[in-house]
């Protein structure tokens, strides 16, 4: 206590002193601010570091203490930032898309939700579900790799572009590693081929509903998401034919592997149809192959990519080692053939130059490790379990939520509200009781059809958070809907 008062005590003393030094004069050395305030040094030193925090004093290593070139006098005024309402709301002459965005559906898989709160609404792993320490040995061997640290390639390193292009391509071989950039992870690939294929202004045909991230890059682009419905197989092509003859679209975003949020998987027969709807309009499809790596054990074999079953370069396939390892390995890429892969090689060097190496190494000695299949059947054979958990567990506790597919990939699970239920106030409930959800309403980009909420199966602990957090989820439902 006495140390205390000897601190805040010189430091006034020192404080009152100051007026006799002009800004950037030396102030006396600390051994004569013992010797005359007959303090210790230790006192000295965090009377002084106090005047710093201040602003009233600098210190430089090794030449001593200054009395500040401008130092503080109160509070500093808060500004006046009202302006920017105006310059950022400005828009030009014809300009079709508000310059606005909306990043609401994002920040609800990415905030981590206040202690307590189990997270239904979360968009990757768990950490018991991660990779951990299979990451930290990549990690380690990246950093020991010869040029570890130098610079890449701006498409990429060439090992990691070739296994890309086998993951991507199949047994057969339909890809190479020249049809392949690396980027830092799946919503960079995303925005960098909105932004390569279509113009500002232009209508992009989106499955409906879909992942809300692709939503909102495709509005940061100033582009115009149409939707296309999904059903239990898939998009619907003959929606699909009719939205491409109605807005003159070039470019489709579809994910035909446990899409998101509705799980559904795009069946064979429509697999051809959708292919020669979007050749025939001379249009772009955008294959976001986010859950691949995310199958369950009982998915059965997969179909393969539809960039596979494309030479012509209609298909720009997306895909990532993100979903499947750890939110901070954002290592993902492109393929693409013909001019598309220039103009998208030329806008990913633009905006970020390249992956760090460092990543793209780590990367690659993960996926060339002995680990790496046994991590992925570890992670399908246990969100397996949830999903079954959590099937179970909803059929039981929330009968009035309507589960029309249960997954066999993919993390989340999609469920509609009874007509005119209020999501919003359904989630301010939820969290009350202690249970993040993600509502339905940022998955839709026109009026959606019902109210739904969706639920992931893969961002807790275990079984048991599962269990509960439905319990919760009931209370909230019991709040809510007692009230329509």
């Amino acid at each position: 206590m006495q140390q205390r008062s000897s601190v805040a005590d010189l430091a006034e003393s020192l404080r009152k002193e100051l007026d006799r030094y002009s800004p950037g004069e030396k102030l006396p050395s600390s051994r004569a601010l013992v010797e005359r305030h007959r303090v210790s040094p230790v006192t000295v030193s965090r009377a002084l570091a106090a005047l710093v925090a201040e602003g009233l004093v600098v210190t430089r290593p090794g030449a001593g203490a200054f009395r500040a070139d401008r130092p503080r006098a109160g509070a500093q005024r808060p500004g006046d930032t009202s302006w920017q309402e105006v310059a950022l709301s400005l828009e030009t002459a014809g300009e079709p898309v508000p310059r606005s965005v909306d990043a609401s559906g994002v920040l609800a898989t990415l905030a981590a939700p206040p202690p307590g709160i189990l997270e239904f609404n979360g968009g990757y792993l768990h950490s018991s579900l991660q990779p951990e320490r299979a990451l930290a040995a990549a990690l380690a061997r990246a950093g020991r790799r010869p040029g570890a640290w130098d610079r890449p390639p701006v498409e990429g390193l060439p090992e990691l572009r070739a296994w890309f292009a086998r993951e991507i391509g199949g047994p057969a071989g339909a890809l190479g590693a020249s049809d392949v950039l690396v980027t830092a992870g799946g919503q960079s690939a995303l925005t960098c081929a909105l932004r390569a294929l279509a113009a500002p202004g232009a209508p992009v045909l989106v499955e409906s509903p879909t992942y809300p991230g692709m939503l909102a890059a495709a509005r940061a682009s100033g582009l115009r998401p149409v939707p296309v419905p999904v059903d239990a197989d898939g998009v619907r092509p003959d929606l699909l034919a009719e939205a491409l003859r109605a807005t003159g679209a070039r470019v489709f975003v579809c994910q035909p592997l446990f899409q998101n949020p509705t799980g559904a998987v795009l069946s064979a027969g429509r697999r051809r149809e959708v292919l020669a709807i979007v050749r025939a309009a001379g249009a772009f499809l955008v294959e976001d192959d986010f859950a691949r790596r995310l199958a369950h054990e009982d998915a059965g074999p997969l179909p393969a990519t539809l960039a596979a079953d494309d030479p012509d370069g209609a298909v720009v396939h997306v895909c990532s080692l993100t979903k499947a390892t750890s939110p901070s390995l954002r290592v993902g890429a492109l393929a693409a053939r013909g001019p598309a892969l220039e103009r998208l090689r030329a806008i990913q060097v633009v905006d970020s130059f390249f992956v760090p190496r460092p990543l793209q190494e780590t990367a690659l000695e993960l996926v060339g490790a002995p680990s790496w299949p046994r991590h992925l059947r570890t992670v399908a054979a246990d969100l397996h379990t949830r999903r079954e958990a959590l099937a179970t567990a909803v059929r039981r506790e929330l009968p009035a939520l309507e589960l029309r597919h249960v997954p066999r990939g993919g993390y989340h699970m999609w469920l509609r509200l009874p007509q005119g239920t209020d999501e919003a106030a359904l989630a301010s409930a939820a969290l009350r009781a202690g249970v993040a959800v993600a509502p339905g309403r940022p998955y839709f980009c026109a009026e959606p059809p019902a109210p739904h909420v969706r639920l992931s199966f893969a961002s807790v602990a275990g079984t048991g958070e599962l269990g509960e957090g439905v319990r919760r989820l009931r209370t909230a439902c019991e709040e809510v809907l007692a009230g329509a």
